[in-house]
């Protein structure tokens, strides 16, 4: 079974573009924080995502950077040969599901402290509940 399940957060904004035959393809890289942090190591793994169609036109349009995502998806990996003959390995994870993993409100006063701004005002959802997924009720 190769199925992937990471949170982390963008490192940069998704770039949609598409192929020769006009379908969406997006790519991001998500920082995901290690569990366990060794003394002068690397704390978080940079994983490259790809995401297609349906999938790729969502993340480019509600995803940015700096915002806490989780991708479930398989890893794939491929190899190819540049122009000068130099072969290319590349793993990356193909993402099936997307979604947010913050609220908006986190969003704004991450980017805000990133700014040294203060966080813009929203007024709660319909109904007074915040917009947010079950597990992070």
């Amino acid at each position: 079974m190769n199925k992937a399940f990471l949170i982390g957060r963008l490192t940069r904004d998704p770039e949609l573009r598409y192929t020769q035959s006009n379908i969406p393809v997006c790519n991001f890289t998500l920082a995901v924080d290690r569990r366990f942090k060794q003394e002068n190591g690397p704390q978080a793994d940079f994983i490259p995502i790809v995401a297609w169609q349906k999938t790729a036109e969502f993340c480019a349009k509600y995803f940015q950077k700096g915002r806490k995502v989780a991708v479930s998806g398989r890893i794939e990996t491929r190899t190819w040969e540049d122009d000068q003959g130099v072969k290319h390995y590349v793993t990356e994870v193909i993402a099936e599901e997307v979604d947010f993993a913050d609220s908006k409100k986190d969003t704004e006063n991450n980017q805000a402290s990133v700014n040294n701004t203060p966080p813009a005002q929203t007024p709660p959802a319909a109904g007074g509940i915040d917009n947010k997924p079950p597990w992070m009720v």
